[in-house]
C-alpha cells in the first residue's frame, strides 16, 4: 500500500552541511515502516537527484540510519549559502519538495 511521506514521517526537514551542502532528515514513526522503506531502498540517490533537480553526482549520500529510523541525504548546494541569489541562508526551508513523496509499506 502507497503512504503519503506525511502520514509516515514525524520528521522532515532540511539543513545546511556547511555552506556548500544541504542535508536533509526523514525520521518516521514506526520502525516497520522504517524497516521496509530501508530495505526495499526507496530513497536513494536518483530519486533525490530528481526531486530536487540536480545532476547525480551532486548527490553526495544516502544513509539509513537505524537508530533514529532516519534517511539522511546530501547534495551540493545549487549556489553556496549566504551569496548574492541564495533564498535560503540556512537551507531549513528545502524539505517541502518532499512532502509530495510516497512509499510502499
Amino acid at each position: 500500500m502507497r503512504r503519503p511521506i506525511t502520514e509516515l514521517a514525524r520528521v522532515i526537514r532540511s539543513k545546511n552541511s556547511g555552506p556548500f551542502e544541504l542535508t536533509l532528515d526523514i525520521l518516521f514513526r514506526e520502525e516497520a515502516n522504517y524497516e521496509t522503506i530501508r530495505d526495499t531502498r526507496q530513497v536513494t540517490p536518483e530519486l533525490i537527484a530528481g526531486i530536487y533537480g540536480v545532476p547525480l553526482e551532486d548527490i553526495l549520500s544516502v544513509v539509513y540510519f537505524d537508530p533514529a529510523m532516519a534517511v539522511k541525504a546530501t547534495f551540493r548546494r545549487p549556489i553556496p549559502s549566504g551569496v548574492p541569489g541564495d533564498s535560503d541562508i540556512y537551507g531549513a526551508q528545502q524539505h517541502a519538495p518532499l512532502l509530495r513523496l510516497e512509499f510502499d509499506v
